[in-house]
């Protein structure tokens, strides 16, 4: 569950990039995120796991108000939030399977169980055949997958992604929204932030629309 109530952001200079947002998203529900570049979508999103504070307002996500977490406990409320970026930022130096192991390493999981639920997540992206390959090798479509699986692979609670589809075609557009969809029908609360209207449109799901930092 998230639940924003009168949050605003923001930046020094003035820049408000949020203008009393309020809005819930329930367990299980997906949800994108839209409207024009500037908006405040990315914003929005970094706020939930704390890769930004709010300037004001408050922020409830999984029953804990985010105000409340001081800087050592960040990294347990992340733990129970996948992130997925338009960029990847895959690592370039390791194969497709250590980049998608990185957060259970770092999380301190037993390596035969990390083995385990790294395959379970290539093999749900369709990726397993290529566990040992480079990401430099890949398409684009194929290292936003792996970005999902990484995104995936602690077994989340919630998803965020913001312009997971920017630099893709229309058809892998469709097939990485549909992976989402997947995930939302095993109970994963998404938030996706997008600017393809015609593509939210056709998949139905509620929309929170941003126009200026404020909810339009």
């Amino acid at each position: 569950m998230i639940r924003f109530h009168g949050v605003a952001k923001r930046y020094p200079g003035g820049n408000d990039a949020l203008r009393g947002i309020s809005f819930e998203v329930t367990q299980g529900e997906m949800v994108f995120v839209t409207g024009p570049s500037g908006a405040g979508k990315s914003t929005l999103l970094r706020l939930i796991p704390l890769l930004e504070r709010p300037t004001r307002g408050s922020i409830i996500v999984n029953d804990v108000n985010l105000a409340t977490l001081t800087r050592r406990r960040i990294p347990y409320l992340r733990r129970s939030i996948g992130m997925i970026f338009q960029d990847h930022r895959l690592l370039p130096d390791r194969s497709v399977f250590d980049n998608v192991a990185l957060p259970l390493v770092i999380a301190g999981f037993e390596h035969k169980e990390a083995q385990r639920r790294v395959r379970a997540a290539l093999d749900k992206v369709g990726l397993l055949d290529r566990e040992r390959s480079d990401p430099a090798t890949l398409s684009g479509g194929e290292q936003q997958r792996v970005g999902i699986a990484r995104a995936v692979v602690s077994r989340p609670s919630i998803l965020i992604a913001d312009e997971p589809t920017g630099n893709l075609d229309p058809a892998l557009s469709e097939e990485i929204m549909r992976l989402f969809e997947q995930f939302n029908r095993i109970g994963v609360t998404l938030m996706i932030a997008s600017h393809d209207h015609a593509l939210v449109e056709r998949l139905g799901h509620r929309r929170l629309h941003l126009a200026d930092g404020a909810l339009a």
